[in-house]
């Protein structure tokens, strides 16, 4: 009876520490979810999802270990279901090039705050039209390196180095506003 007894206790302690990671990745997981999902309705749904998932599996999380990188890989599965439950709506989504992007950087540097995506909107929009367009054509999956070379006359590999050039762009306005303090860390 004692056995069990300290069983429960430490499922009890167990519990409680999944509970405090999963409330502290909240906000975290919900941008990820919604940069993956934009302007989708049912992101609120499968951060929900994501949620239950996390509880449902926890016993498969080991404490001490990446508690992000083990949400964020179900989260990134529960954004595929629910794709693949919309796939006949042909909606437009991300690449997985920019997902696998973007779950990166989320894993490694937490940029979730509300700061951060607007550094990222302003980066965006000191860009000119074209190159916002090209960056956007690439990373919403609706073009290939081929197909964008093609439609402006250039080589697949001349697009690559202006993709390249425009990410580092962006890349850099990022830090240099993340120097002025305009960027919470």
């Amino acid at each position: 009876m004692e056995a069990a007894n300290h069983a429960n206790k430490a499922n009890e302690g167990f519990d409680a520490e999944i509970v405090r990671l999963l409330v502290a990745e909240q906000l975290p997981l919900s941008a990820y979810i919604r940069s993956l999902l934009p302007g989708d309705p049912a992101a609120g749904d499968v951060l929900q999802a994501t949620c239950m998932r996390i509880w449902e599996k926890r016993q498969e999380f080991c404490l001490g270990t990446n508690f992000r990188a083990w949400a964020f890989a179900i989260a990134r599965f529960e954004v595929l279901n629910h794709r693949k439950q919309q796939a006949r709506d042909r909606q437009l989504y991300f690449s997985e090039e920019l997902e696998e992007l973007v779950t990166e950087e989320m894993q490694q540097h937490g940029a979730v705050e509300s700061g951060h995506l607007e550094a990222l909107h302003r980066c965006l929009q000191k860009l000119r039209p074209r190159q916002r367009e090209l960056l956007m054509q690439r990373y919403s999956g609706q073009w290939t390196i081929a197909q964008m070379a093609q439609q402006v006359g250039r080589s697949a590999d001349g697009m690559r180095v202006t993709l390249h050039r425009l990410r580092s762009l962006v890349a850099q306005c990022l830090r240099r506003e993340a120097d002025q303090g305009d960027v919470v860390p």
